[in-house]
């Protein structure tokens, strides 16, 4: 690439993307990280160096519960991090306090997938959560669920039988939106004060 004196313009600095587990979250996260010339941090992979162990033995040896603690844990410290796109675990934004705490530091885009999708693309993994005689019925579940944590975001994207750079430049030009959104509000605070 050229040197330039320009220097590289991004819509943001950090980002978090939130969604259901088999919607794209760290392909389209590392993809997005590599568009924006941020770095990439996966939370689900970050845990399991922390813990030495895969997400799924954690989750049988010592519970859900005690997986979103570290996860919590986990997030405050991810919210201080600078140049930074964030691949979320599918539960992590479940929690109000996460969704405050990543909010309040970014905009969240929330990737979402048809339920057939969803169990095409997760089907063969041996994810804890879909332990389960109907997988299908349970990600139906799940879903609903989640479904209003998941409307807490800021931006969402269907990522349905997309190539993975179409959804990158899709939230590229949606962040852009979301920047110049946030700027205009920013200058009308701005004008009120003066």
């Amino acid at each position: 690439m050229p040197h330039s004196s320009t220097p590289f313009q991004r819509p943001v600095r950090w980002v978090a993307l939130a969604g259901f587990m088999g919607t794209g979250k760290s392909r389209i996260g590392w993809e997005l990280a590599k568009a924006l010339d941020l770095y990439f941090f996966d939370t689900d992979k970050a845990i399991e160096r922390m813990v030495h162990s895969s997400v799924p033995q954690f989750f049988e040896e010592y519970g859900e519960a005690a997986f979103r603690e570290y996860e919590r844990q986990l997030l405050e410290r991810v919210a201080q991090l600078e140049k930074t796109v964030v691949s979320l675990g599918g539960g992590s934004f479940v929690s109000p306090h996460n969704q405050q705490i990543l909010k309040a530091r970014g905009p969240v885009v929330v990737l979402e997938a048809t339920l057939e999708t969803i169990f095409e693309r997760t089907r063969r993994s041996n994810r804890p959560l879909l332990k389960s005689d109907n997988p299908l019925e349970r990600i139906r579940e799940l879903l609903e669920l989640r479904r209003e944590s998941y409307a807490q975001g800021d931006i969402f994207v269907s990522t349905d039988g997309r190539d993975s750079s179409e959804v990158v430049a899709e939230i590229v030009e949606r962040l852009w939106e979301w920047r110049k959104a946030r700027d205009g509000e920013m200058g009308r605070v701005n004008s009120k004060l003066a």
